[in-house]
């Protein structure tokens, strides 16, 4: 009776409810993930080790799953080891990260954390979408950077678009993407280059207008030629 309560509960918390007489050939490859992270969580362990658990799952079960999980990870307080390319799961389900830059530990900390001090280009660049606007420290005038600052980088809702000439460097708009409640405006700026901007989806902005780029000193980011943060 105990076994088939855990069963029935992994089921109910998987929605699996209505496969569990069906054999391993009949499901579907999202449905096996389902029922292997079902077989950890009916034996109860200390620590659950998930590798790209959701990465046979269309987006709208991703999703799903990952609010699953994570109600999981909270009901049951076990040590979970989630191993993912995937950022968005990365940040929404772990409490600490660990990125690796192929097989090196680039950085450990909450996401909060590399988030907002990234420690390298590769952390910084990696987390956050779109990515970290990233150009030469040349490139920008008019603010104080350290010394050895080779390249600077900004992210894409950091930026405040103005007239021409009232920020930091001037863009025109190359491309609109626009998502709903967000527009990335992807603009050509000289010597910066490609620059990305997240603005309101409420955007009159057209290909061709020139815009002012305004960014607040402290949410700059500055890397030395090592590709590491300077603080």
């Amino acid at each position: 009776a105990e076994v088939d309560a855990k069963v029935n509960e992994a089921a109910h918390v998987l929605k699996l409810n209505d496969y569990l007489d069906r054999r391993p050939k009949d499901l579907s490859g999202g449905q096996r993930q389902r029922v292997a992270i079902g077989r950890s969580i009916v034996r109860d362990p200390t620590a659950f080790l998930f590798d790209e658990p959701l990465s046979n799952l269309d987006a709208a079960l991703r999703i799903e799953m990952r609010y699953e999980i994570a109600k999981l990870h909270q009901t049951l307080q076990s040590t979970m080891i989630y191993v993912t390319h995937d950022q968005v799961e990365a940040m929404t389900l772990a409490d600490r990260i660990v990125v690796l830059d192929f097989g090196k530990i680039a950085q450990v900390g909450s996401p909060r954390e590399l988030y907002e001090r990234p420690a390298n280009l590769f952390v910084a660049q990696f987390i956050g979408s779109p990515r970290m606007n990233v150009f030469p420290s040349t490139s920008v005038k008019g603010i104080t950077l350290p010394e050895n600052a080779t390249e600077v980088g900004v992210r894409p809702e950091h930026i405040e678009l103005v007239n021409p000439g009232a920020g930091l460097i001037d863009g025109t708009v190359d491309v609109l993407e626009y998502l709903g409640a967000d527009t990335f405006v992807i603009l050509k700026c000289e010597d910066a280059g490609q620059i990305t901007v997240r603005v309101n989806g409420n955007s009159t902005l057209r290909p061709g207008d020139s815009v002012g780029l305004r960014i607040s000193n402290d949410l700059l980011h500055a890397f030395n030629s090592d590709g590491l943060a300077i603080n």
